[in-house]
């Protein structure tokens, strides 16, 4: 076969970093076509090895790219991160932005497969085919600021794990081109267990595209629907205020975790909202690269060059920890991307220790706890940097951890959006809002409003949203925009690029298999239904009723059903395991 492909570049780099071996692989062309790129080609190559210990030298780390990816295709830069997570044991995948997959694809690759230990802190350094392992012991201990002070000019791509990782911390994360983070299931640590530092990546070269005119004619479309939403391009939307702008909606909704999930509203939200942090800092707009929603956002004024917080680290550093300092979010932020850690799973730890531990105000002790944890200078900062499930078996606390499959829940309370709270159980990854992402319909009331107090319907929409999203963070393209447009435009953007004819029911199915390759991996690791469930806050007490709302408990029955039902949708057993009927019909044998 053709080493150029239309869409794809046919080429995947290996490396073996206890061999210090470097090759070329190519991948066939049935395989492009069944899993896409992105996280569908990493899960393909992930699924051999995936029983492995997650720290395991055989274990792959994977960096993949999707055939929309450096084309003229509105959010052409993501790329998905993936291996096994050594916070859940589950798969872990990111989906980051920046110039990394815009750099990757443009230097020949569709992904790189990353094997073996160095017997030295190491960095990878890839300029169009010439690829370089280089020595990083210099470089071991450095946090991520200074790293991208010396190496990163805005003209590359540049992605360094902090302390945090080499400190072992299971959430931690890794950083890219500065302001972007492959923030959550331990990433980071995942790169620190191959003694893996950094990595560079340079490209000069084009991407092949079948038809340029019908390329350019889908991403006209695409603009033409994303500059029509309120959403995202709206006075009060995303490309104005970044996430953080659904802060005020939330606790609204009564949905804004509190106090460790303990209440569903914030009395301060309105002093801590979007705009007072517009107002404070000033921030400019920033995005990923081929993005023109640009949600990013980047302080000029008073914390100048330091990123913004995303809704979720908003949330968290204040309601869930019982924090109402704007200035000390915007430091708790900055301190987690330069040590290098997740900040949702960071901040939730942190609420359940202070459940745990019965401290009510740790607002003033928030960054050193920080500090202890990145650096492991404490005996406490070593047990919160095991994440919060840990801890709480440490404590023998069997409720304080708000956590699916061991990762920590984001800003959605699920008593809020029964959809959210089946989302959550049945993630392949755990407590992750975006693997169906059913806010945009219980809250945001796009593309259809459903009813956010009712689990009916829910089953078979959190199946085609996973689906869905499957596909997206494999072609690779960003969420938002699905706000707005829809698979039948990027149906359409896909056939330009790769010749591949494909409707938006085709990518549906490859999204089908995709998604149904993440349960069987997490099936052979011993994941069932027994897993696919919520803490038992949720089912026994109620949120913060108010504005005419009331949050009752979660009839547990009726979740149970709803479970069932997805179960059945999905085309798994009674026990949320894979039926060899359907994995013969997916092409998963």
């Amino acid at each position: 076969m053709s080493s150029q492909k239309n869409g794809w570049t046919g080429k995947v780099l290996y490396i073996d970093l206890s061999a210090s071996m470097i090759k070329v692989v190519h991948p066939e062309d049935e395989v492009y076509r069944k899993f896409i790129g992105g996280k569908g080609l990493a899960g393909y190559f992930l699924r051999p090895h995936v029983t492995l210990p997650w720290d395991h030298t055989e274990m792959p780390l994977l960096i993949f790219t999707g055939p929309l990816v450096g084309t003229a295709a509105p959010t052409s830069g993501r790329s998905t991160v993936m291996s096994r997570s050594p916070l859940t044991g589950t798969i872990a995948d990111t989906s980051v932005g920046g110039r990394l997959g815009f750099e990757l694809k443009r230097a020949g690759w569709d992904g790189i497969i990353i094997t073996g230990k160095s017997e030295f802190p190491c960095g990878i350094e890839i300029n169009d085919d010439k690829v370089k392992i280089g020595d990083a012991s210099k470089q071991w201990g450095r946090d991520t600021s200074s790293f991208f002070e010396e190496f990163y000019d805005g003209k590359c791509s540049v992605s360094v794990i902090g302390p945090a990782a080499e400190n072992g911390v299971a959430f931690s994360s890794l950083i890219v081109d500065r302001h972007h983070a492959a923030g959550r299931m331990g990433i980071g640590l995942c790169f620190a267990a191959k003694h893996l530092k950094y990595l560079i990546v340079n490209g000069s070269g084009k991407v092949a595209v079948h038809d340029t005119e019908k390329l350019k004619a889908a991403r006209e479309e695409i603009v033409r629907l994303t500059n029509a939403s309120p959403i995202l391009m709206g006075q009060h939307g995303f490309s104005c205020f970044g996430t953080g702008s659904i802060y005020d909606l939330m606790d609204s909704r009564r949905m804004m975790p509190t106090d460790n999930f303990t209440k569903t509203h914030f009395e301060r939200a309105a002093e801590l909202n979007a705009n007072a942090y517009k107002e404070k800092y000033s921030p400019g707009k920033h995005g990923c690269m081929g993005c023109h929603i640009r949600c990013k956002k980047i302080a000029r004024s008073k914390m100048a060059g330091v990123s913004m917080p995303e809704f979720e680290t908003m949330s968290h550093f204040t309601a869930l920890v019982g924090n109402t300092d704007m200035d000390l979010v915007m430091q708790a932020n900055k301190l987690c991307n330069r040590y290098g850690m997740d900040t949702i799973s960071a901040a939730a730890t942190l609420a359940c220790y202070r459940e745990v531990s019965g401290r009510r105000d740790i607002a003033g002790d928030v960054l050193d706890l920080l500090e202890q944890i990145a650096t492991a200078s404490s005996e406490l900062g070593r047990e919160l940097g095991r994440g919060s499930v840990s801890y709480c078996k440490l404590k023998k606390n069997k409720s304080a951890s708000m956590s699916v499959k061991g990762l920590e829940l984001p800003a959605y309370d699920p008593r809020g959006a029964y959809g959210m709270s089946l989302a959550y159980a049945l993630s392949t990854r755990g407590g992750c809002h975006l693997r169906a992402y059913p806010v945009s319909h219980e809250i945001l009331r796009k593309p259809v409003a459903t009813d956010r107090f009712s689990f009916s319907g829910k089953a078979r929409i959190i199946k085609i949203a996973e689906d869905q999203n499957a596909v997206i963070d494999s072609l690779t393209a960003c969420k938002f925009i699905f706000f707005a447009a829809g698979l039948e435009e990027y149906a359409k953007a896909y056939t330009a690029a790769t010749g591949v004819a494909s409707s938006a029911q085709d990518l549906l199915k490859v999204g089908e298999r995709i998604y149904y390759n993440e349960r069987i991996m997490n099936a052979l690791n011993g994941f069932s239904a027994k897993d696919d469930d919520l803490p038992r806050r949720f089912f026994e007490e109620s949120g913060s009723s108010g504005n005419s709302i009331e949050i009752r408990p979660i009839d547990r029955h009726a979740f149970l059903e709803a479970r069932a039902r997805y179960y059945r949708i999905r085309g798994l057993d009674k026990n949320g395991l894979p039926d060899p009927q359907k994995v013969e019909e997916l092409g998963l044998t």
